[in-house]
């Protein structure tokens, strides 16, 4: 094997590895939190912030770390990424208390942040464009696998080991990943090496996000929260009018501003992941807390969203190089609004089997939506811009995901207030699971005139020139 597919076949490994992690700890995670509340005897809307802190930390330090790799080289800081999510793991399985586990989630989410920033970045620099298509589409399939390994894995692991083995599984993976890169990546890879760095930029963004999310989260439960939803708000305003003064910015607004097709997308990308992502979290309480089953078979019933996304996923993307992206989206936008409103009518007495076969409804609207909704994303740019489109929308997966858990911490806080999981009322629980799928399909609506207002991809070769 010559040295150049070596590479290669080393890169892809690594980065399905990457891709695979982090998908698997969100959804793993959600089969354990009973759990974890159950050891600590802590209350609902501690336990939120235990996948909040973890979202939010990895959103705040995507786009300022990703713009950092691309300066100091995309191979150190995914190396040091990778490492510290190793170590963040094991410190999670040690945590000695609920809130020592907040704040290693956190710290794992900053070290997710350096690998998303930069394991798609170090593929895209390997592979030449003609077999970029078929790598994406096997890092994205090891998305779909952590997705659906997570329910069922996670829960296992959960009923069988405790929930702590789930950190140290994901930290034995995150070793694997650390030691063949170090033995198998030779070279290094910085688009912009040279290039100034704005760490204004980055500290406007990152504490301003953060600030905004504790805030709306945290209105319920702290005085202080309207205090910081207002420092979180004046932050973005000051940040957004920096980044369009800054000769260097960490987020190119001018894309947003010259080109309809990519502004709309990312926003529908937004939409559908702030109103679909907490869902997971909601049912997993629902089937343990309230339905009493144990984590092992909460897990496969929620694995009929997961199997749909990845079986459907590969033909809603070709589907939408025949059909405009923006019509596949919108369905599925549409489709994942009815299987969120079907759950609005959930209560105690509902049949496990219209649960199951709702989340396989889900999972279709979500597969429908998302790879077309990429595809619209990353066509509608020039090839220069392509790593700009990539760190976009995953900003956006990351930010919707964090106001997703954001409008489930606050809805609980609301029905259940601050008691302990065990001791939270079921009825409760389940008029809070009801409201928050509420407001999810309200959202879900909107997304869907978001999704049509993109307008038709051109032709390839007739991009809009953003800038």
């Amino acid at each position: 094997m010559s040295q150049e597919a070596s590479l290669k076949r080393y890169t892809l490994l690594v980065a399905a590895m990457a891709s695979f992690l982090t998908p698997f700890m969100g959804s793993a995670v959600n089969l354990a939190i009973p759990s974890i509340g159950h050891q600590y005897s802590s209350s609902a809307y501690l336990l939120s912030w235990v996948a909040t802190s973890y979202i939010l930390a990895a959103a705040a330090f995507l786009v300022p770390i990703g713009r950092l790799a691309d300066i100091v080289g995309r191979k150190k800081v995914f190396i040091a990424g990778i490492s510290f999510f190793a170590l963040a793991s094991v410190l999670c399985g040690l945590a000695w208390s609920v809130e020592a586990l907040i704040i290693f989630r956190a710290v794992q989410g900053i070290a997710s942040a350096m690998i998303f920033g930069t394991s798609m970045a170090i593929l895209t620099s390997v592979f030449p464009p003609q077999e970029r298509g078929k790598v994406l589409g096997i890092t994205v399939a090891s998305v779909y696998i952590g997705l659906s390994l997570g329910p069922v894995l996670g829960g296992f692991l959960n009923h069988n080991l405790g929930w702590q083995s789930i950190f140290y599984f994901t930290a034995l993976i995150a070793v694997l990943a650390v030691l063949f890169t170090l033995a198998r990546l030779k070279g290094e890879w910085a688009g912009a090496r040279g290039e100034k760095y704005d760490f204004a930029g980055a500290a406007l963004y990152a504490v301003g996000l953060v600030a905004l999310m504790y805030g709306v989260s945290s209105v319920t439960a702290s005085h202080w929260a309207k205090y910081s939803l207002l420092l979180g708000l004046v932050m973005l305003v000051l940040f957004i009018r920096h980044q369009l003064k800054v000769e260097h910015p960490l987020l190119h607004l001018k894309l947003f501003s010259k080109n309809a097709t990519f502004a709309f997308s990312n926003l529908a990308a937004f939409i559908n992941y702030s109103a679909t992502f907490g869902v997971a979290f909601l049912l997993s309480l629902y089937l343990q807390v309230v339905l009493g089953f144990n984590s092992q078979t909460a897990g496969f019933m929620l694995l009929s969203q997961p199997v749909l996304m990845a079986l459907l996923s590969p033909f809603a993307g070709t589907l939408s190089d025949r059909i405009q992206p923006r019509v596949v989206a919108s369905l599925g936008m549409a489709v994942t609004a009815l299987a969120l409103f079907i759950f609005c009518f959930l209560s105690m007495q509902t049949p496990l089997w219209l649960v199951v076969a709702n989340l396989a409804l889900l999972g279709s609207g979500l597969a429908l939506f998302s790879s077309p909704n990429t595809n619209a994303v990353m066509g509608s740019v020039e090839k220069k811009f392509l790593g700009v489109a990539s760190s976009t929308i995953g900003t956006m997966r990351l930010t919707g995901q964090a106001v997703s858990m954001a409008v489930v911490t606050l809805i609980l806080a609301l029905y259940v207030g601050n008691v302990e999981l065990s001791q939270a009322p079921a009825d409760m629980l389940v008029k809070g699971t009801r409201t928050s799928m509420l407001v999810f399909a309200a959202t879900c609506i909107g997304g869907v005139f978001a999704s049509l207002a993109r307008g038709n991809m051109r032709k390839q070769g007739e991009v809009e020139q953003p800038l």
